[in-house]
């Protein structure tokens, strides 16, 4: 009655909407979960420079050089729908020229078989903390936020932010030295 391409049409057709499902029921268990942590956050030798920039039309920038420490906890996080977690540390505050500044200045991928507690002490910054113009000296509202990305097996990517800020002044001279 039927050949042979109609069966293994409709066996594969019956495959893949079993799939379908499973990957949906795989996604509702966990879409309602609360991916929120806490975390502890130090910055510390906080130094700003004035440098030339040359990507601007402004002659003169900011640059910022910072020690951090972090403690946090996703051991909470990862169910069997979590396959990793992208993990960035976020300094935002406001200018004249802008109402929002927000500069990523570390990141780090922390996947299921990696150590998922962080205790990191004296970090340096990843990516330069370059303002577009002179507004970090004397900024007594630099609040530094930890960000991350749970990238799941099946289901929508979130972004999700951590529970605790951290609000730090910045220093209101600046730096001669060449040193960091």
């Amino acid at each position: 009655m039927h050949n042979l391409l109609s069966r293994a049409n409709s066996l594969l057709a019956f495959t893949l909407w079993v799939m379908a499902a499973v990957t949906a029921a795989c996604f509702l268990s966990t879409v309602f979960l609360d991916y929120t942590v806490s975390n502890h956050l130090e910055v510390n030798d906080i130094k700003i420079r004035n440098v030339r920039d040359y990507a601007t039309d402004d002659k003169q920038a900011d640059l910022a050089t910072l020690a951090f420490n972090l403690k946090v906890d996703f051991s909470r996080l990862f169910n069997w729908n979590v396959k990793q977690l992208f993990v960035y540390l976020v300094a935002e505050y406001k200018s004249a020229g802008n109402a929002v500044n927000q500069v990523v200045i570390w990141d780090r991928i922390v996947e299921r078989a990696e150590r998922v507690v962080m205790d990191e002490i004296g970090v340096k910054t990843k990516y330069y903390f370059l303002d577009d113009g002179a507004h970090l000296l004397k900024h007594d509202n630099v609040t530094f936020v930890l960000r991350y990305n749970v990238i799941p097996n099946a289901g929508y990517l979130r972004l999700v932010q951590s529970t605790n800020q951290l609000v730090v002044p910045f220093p209101t001279t600046y730096t001669t030295t060449r040193r960091s």
